[in-house]
């Protein structure tokens, strides 16, 4: 957005009608890539229906209310918490997995030409 479009904005007294990803995240104070793990839980949910690949936004005035709802900042504290502990463990599971395959491999004696 264009400085003077948000002064404009300014001068209404009121915020922009749709956000980004990245705005949403500096609302809620997450990281850009914890949106879509809040869209995948259902505690966001984006504006129309945009395809998979393109921008998403969302409503200005829903996100500073979620903002303000300490129920759902828990939420969405303990889903993207939750997230995080799924995913480190699974690669923490696929580097176990490739130590005891690697010990595997080792432990099986060669054959001998014959």
């Amino acid at each position: 957005m264009k400085p003077e479009q948000i002064a404009f904005l300014n001068t209404l007294g009121q915020p922009v009608a749709r956000c980004t990803s990245d705005q949403v995240a500096i609302a809620l104070n997450c990281q850009p890539h914890d949106v879509p793990v809040l869209v995948n839980a259902g505690l966001l949910k984006p504006l129309g229906k945009p395809i998979a690949n393109s921008t998403k936004y969302y409503s200005t005035e829903e996100i500073l209310g979620y903002a303000k709802d300490r129920k759902w900042l828990n939420k969405m504290t303990a889903v993207i918490g939750q997230h995080w502990r799924n995913k480190n463990q699974k690669i923490r599971d696929s580097k176990t997995a490739a130590k005891s395959t690697a010990a595997i491999t080792d432990i099986t004696p060669m054959r001998e030409a014959s």
